[in-house]
């Protein structure tokens, strides 16, 4: 299984013992209490991370029990096309390598994918960390707020992506950075990040 944190691995736990006892998932507010969490935004939270690293599916429904854990032995891996690397920081050049990589099937949605390799720091408070693996649904378009692979001046970055009355922002999780501000012309979308993988050591990647 992909690595988690210490307390990701706790909610985890807590969620598949809870389903291998009652049968059926707990509910946000039960997680709340369990862990103590003051409000259903920090349960939510971990959710989405849980989410992200393919462990667990469908935590942003309504639904009182949506959750439902993944087996990853079952669901099998896919190879991605490596494309590297993608600052999260200033924009950079995304060049093509000779190499793939394996991530869990549960971690793809419908469409084309590819994996992209941060280098830099401007993503550190959404947990996107320098040298992680960014997992990337290939589209033109996003909603406000999706994490984004854009491409401005022929540079690739990964923000967050707001539209707002002068145009558009790419938006940095890293207080001391700011925005870059474009017009609709100026970049272009490149894809939408659904996943992301963190290494602790061992290489992911083929060749």
């Amino acid at each position: 299984m992909m690595m988690l944190t210490r307390r990701q691995r706790e909610v985890y736990e807590f969620i598949r013992a809870y389903v291998a006892r009652e049968g059926v998932a707990p509910s946000y507010d039960e997680i709340r209490r369990h862990f103590g969490f003051r409000s259903l935004n920090s349960v939510q939270k971990h959710l989405r991370r849980l989410a992200e690293k393919g462990v667990i599916q469908s935590p942003w429904r309504n639904q009182k029990r949506a959750l439902a854990l993944v087996d990853w032995e079952r669901s099998g891996t896919v190879e991605l096309p490596l494309l590297g690397p993608v600052a999260a920081g200033r924009p950079l050049e995304v060049v093509e390598q000779p190499g793939t990589v394996e991530v869990p099937q549960a971690m793809l949605h419908h469409g084309e994918h590819y994996a992209l390799e941060v280098e830099g720091q401007s993503m550190v408070d959404d947990g996107i960390l320098d040298g992680d693996l960014l997992i990337v649904k290939r589209q033109e378009t996003a909603d406000d707020g999706q994490t984004v692979v854009a491409l401005v001046d022929g540079e690739a970055t990964v923000k967050r992506f707001y539209r707002t009355g002068a145009g558009v922002e790419l938006r940095p999780a890293n207080a001391a950075l700011s925005p870059i501000v474009v017009t609709e012309g100026e970049f272009s979308i490149r894809g939408v990040v659904v996943g992301l993988i963190r290494n602790y050591g061992a290489s992911h990647y083929t060749s």
